[in-house]
Formats: structure tokens, sequence, C-alpha cells
């Protein structure tokens, strides 16, 4: 998998911060030694803002680094910069999606528990739309298109060489929630039918009898990123999303998701009752 400038960077300032610890010295003393402020430093390690090659260099210097670790740490320094697909989309994009397109494009898993909406990579283009109509009720047509058209170039990296995999568990309300019509709502069943036939996605339903679950707060993704201290959580809220990195959010959010899929139906099962809904509509 191709790693992007958003894991790039905050794979760096974890290494600088291990580093710099594995050496002894504080954030004051490592930057004294390589002139540059403490400040600076912290945010260097805090993986906020962008970085100069040249200084990251001095401090693998100043650590004790050996050749293979600097010469890594400058290389991801150096590719922090290199911008995705996106950036060059002529219409604003916001900065919560900004950053959730950024971390999807360097994923190597996706966990979702959605209690709504079906998730946005499942998604039809049909279902896109009447979401996005439901939940956008200021913007244009214009505006809905392109998140739509957004939303439908996400989904290009299920079929890259090296896909993450994609594991959903989905409430019975949302399968049961016709979204966009009847006939919309049976494409949408169809296409998480078709799915399930992919080895890299996982769809799972958590039928109403299951009852109270490990969830009820609302729906979440957690991002996996290439290692685990590069995982995150988002979870979606009204004007835009919020981003969860420390690591006690981390473990609350990742043991519900596995009492979730836990307490859902297995696989052949959750795809029976998705024929059952797409046959009822």
């Amino acid at each position: 998998m191709a790693v992007g400038p958003t894991t790039r960077r905050r794979q760096l300032g974890a290494d600088l911060r291990r580093l710099r610890e594995r050496k002894g010295l504080t954030l004051e003393e490592a930057g004294a030694r390589v002139g540059i402020s403490k400040a600076t430093l912290s945010r260097y390690e805090r993986k906020e803002g962008s970085v100069k090659w040249p200084a990251v260099e001095a401090l693998c210097r100043e650590y004790g680094a050996t050749d293979e670790e600097r010469l890594t740490l400058v290389g991801l320094a150096k590719g922090a910069k290199i911008q995705g697909w996106w950036r060059s989309l002529a219409d604003p994009i916001p900065e919560s999606m900004n950053l959730m397109l950024t971390l999807e494009d360097e994923v190597v898993r996706e966990d979702h528990y959605a209690c709504m909406y079906v998730p946005g990579l499942l998604q039809t283009r049909a279902y896109a739309e009447a979401v996005h109509r439901a939940s956008e009720m200021r913007c244009s047509e214009t505006e809905i298109a392109h998140m739509v058209d957004i939303r439908m170039k996400r989904q290009e990296l299920l079929s890259r060489e090296d896909p993450p995999h994609i594991w959903a568990v989905i409430d019975e309300a949302v399968i049961r929630r016709v979204v966009g019509g009847r006939a919309a709502m049976r494409e949408q069943l169809e296409h998480l039918i078709s799915l399930t036939e992919s080895p890299h996605i996982t769809v799972q339903i958590l039928p109403f009898a299951s009852g109270a679950h490990a969830a009820a707060v609302g729906s979440f993704v957690v991002l996996g990123g290439p290692s685990p201290e590069l995982d995150v959580v988002y979870v979606d809220i009204i004007g835009g999303g919020l981003f969860m990195e420390k690591p006690e959010e981390l473990e609350r959010y990742q043991l519900a998701f596995d009492y979730l899929r836990a307490q859902a139906l297995d696989m052949p099962t959750s795809v029976a009752l998705l024929n059952r809904a797409c046959k009822e509509l």
C-alpha cells in the first residue's frame, strides 16, 4: 500500500519522539542542540504543520539514529507534502472531509458501525444523492452532485491493487429505512449483497433482536493505519466530523466494535436478511 502524506507526517512525529526519548533528552535540550525552539520540536512530534527535512536530519544525527533510521525519517519528511487526488478538485471540500479523504487514502482497514445510513464506501450513487439531499438542506443540486462525485471517487480504493479490508456492522434499521424511494433502496441492498462476494469486504447486520448494544450513541469508523499507533476514530456529527486518536479513545471504540461484530449476525445470515429486506421492497 502506498503511504500518503498524513501517514508519513504522523509516523515521522512518533519516530522523532521515540528517538529523543531513547537518547534521554527533553524537548528543550534537543531543540537547543540543533537550533530550533522547544515549541517547534513539540509541534514536529505532535504531527502538526509542516516539517523541514534538514531539521529532521540534524535531529536524527543528534539522537544517534542509525543510517537506516535517519534515511527513513528524512524520506518521510520529504514525502509529507505530497498531496492526494482530491487536491485537484476545483470546488472546495470541507476540512473534516479533506482530512477524511487523506486518511482514507492510506488505510489498511476500516471498521464501520452504521446506525443511520449505509457506509459511504458502500453506497450507490442514487442512495448517496438521497442522503446528501436530506442532510444538506441548503446545498444546491450542483453542490450535492459535487459531494456525490467525491463519494463515488472515494470508492475507487475498493478496487485498487491492494485494497483495505472493510468490515461493516450495519444496524437493521439502516436496511429497513427506505432512502431515495423503493427502487433506489432495492438497488442499494442488491449492491450490498454483491459487495459481500469480495474477500476484502465483510458485512454483518446487527438485528433488532440483539437489543441493547455497545454503540447506542451513534455511527463511527475506526480507520486502521499501517501500524496501530496510526489508527484514528472518525465520528460523523452535524456540520462536520470529529477525529480521535488518543489511546484511550481508540481502545474504547475498538472494544465497542469487537462487541458489535460479536452481537451481529454472521455473514451468511446477514446476506439472507439483506435478501429478505430486498424482496420486501
